[in-house]
């Protein structure tokens, strides 16, 4: 599987990379859930991503940052992820530099030509 791939990140949390031959959708896998996603899709997911962590957590709740009391959609309008504050950094670090790497190699591509 590793020579059908090429990573674009990972962190501890999931992993981002490209099929090679599927260069217009980039995988992003966390929690056992994958999807496949343009990077227009993938801005939008953080975008749900950063709504989410300005959220707040229940009052006097001690355990704010690892209780999964957070609804995340998803860019599967039928599927919401029931998150922590922790997993949501996660997740935003994912997408985050899946797009900078992405905007990186686009601008990379434009100025060798």
């Amino acid at each position: 599987m590793g020579e059908d791939i090429s990573i674009l990140f990972k962190n501890e949390f999931g992993i981002s990379f490209h099929w090679k031959g599927k260069k217009g959708k980039i995988q992003v896998i966390f929690r056992e859930t994958g999807f496949l996603l343009t990077l227009e899709e993938i801005k939008s997911f953080q975008k749900k991503v950063l709504n989410v962590e300005a959220q707040q957590c229940c009052e006097n709740c001690h355990q704010s940052r690892n209780c999964k009391s957070l609804l995340l959609k998803t860019p599967s309008e039928k599927i919401d992820l029931a998150v922590s504050l922790d997993e949501l950094d996660f997740i935003n670090e994912l997408l985050g530099a899946t797009i900078f790497k992405l905007e990186l190699q686009q601008y990379l591509e434009l100025c060798a030509n």
